[in-house]
């Protein structure tokens, strides 16, 4: 009889709390308290959230960071790549109006014929003035052919094999070149030097030259065609006591930039030094 009393009476009580809330909601006491209530849960749902996701990144962090490292070396590979293209293209391009630029040049000087050929070496020592290029006598290259470019002369062949020739440079200390200055209607002799200048000798002392005078090879002793351009005077040394002037040149051929050359191949050089007058002691 006890317990079931006791029953009765919690269930009584559990009502009568149950219709309270119900009279006090429907009266609309509760309604800052539920606000209130709820303001804090989405407080705390916020706070819970935020932490969640910070955890959540940090987890994935060291995921994301190698994906990063591994897509920042596939880009770098892309760029270097790239950049190689990029610089195979330049090179096409240059050597196309390399080709261009001769091919323009042999046909406006018909009278000679042209084998080009290009420049696969030069002669390590400082003191001597060679390239050698890729033709040689399989390709008809002889000793003493000219060798030119678009701009200007470059010098001989001075040596051949089967599939290479060499050529001495105007530059050589060994060269010297018989030309004449264009404006001033003379002839001179070109030399070279151990530093690659060039300069005039043997310039008459009656004889008007100023810088800017065009130089060209004369075709005197049968080593070079004539009127083969070099390049022009860009100072003038004229002393009083002196027999002859001299001149300092401005080529017009950048010879350490070669890297195409065309050979006269027509072209045969005479060799007049049995002519030459005899030095009698």
């Amino acid at each position: 009889m006890r317990n079931l009393f006791g029953r009765s009476l919690q269930t009584t009580i559990i009502f009568l709390l149950v219709a309270g809330i119900l009279v006090l909601a429907f009266g609309g006491y509760l309604g800052s308290a539920s606000r209130g209530l709820g303001g804090s849960l989405v407080g705390v749902q916020t706070w819970f959230a935020t932490r969640f996701a910070a955890i959540q990144d940090f987890l994935a962090a060291p995921r994301d960071i190698a994906a990063l490292r591994q897509r920042n070396a596939e880009l770098e590979a892309e760029v270097s790549s790239l950049q190689g293209q990029v610089i195979e293209l330049q090179q096409k391009v240059d050597e196309t109006e390399i080709l261009a630029a001769l091919v323009d040049f042999s046909r406006a000087n018909p009278v000679s014929t042209y084998k080009g050929a290009a420049v696969v070496g030069r002669d390590p020592s400082p003191f001597l003035h060679y390239i050698i290029i890729n033709r040689g006598s399989n390709d008809g290259i002889l000793r003493g052919m000219p060798v030119v470019t678009n701009q200007g002369l470059i010098g001989r062949v001075d040596a051949v094999i089967a599939d290479a020739a060499r050529v001495q440079l105007v530059t050589d200390p060994a060269s010297a070149i018989n030309v004449r200055l264009q404006n001033a209607d003379t002839d001179a002799v070109l030399v070279g030097s151990v530093t690659g200048d060039l300069s005039l000798e043997m310039i008459s002392q009656e004889v008007n030259v100023e810088p800017g005078d065009i130089v060209l090879t004369s075709g005197l002793g049968g080593g070079y065609p004539p009127d083969l351009i070099i390049g022009q005077i860009s100072n003038v040394r004229k002393r009083d006591y002196e027999l002859f002037q001299q001149a300092t040149i401005q080529p017009a051929v950048d010879y350490s930039r070669l890297e195409i050359v065309l050979v006269i191949t027509n072209f045969t050089p005479v060799d007049i030094q049995p002519l030459a007058p005899l030095n009698t002691p």
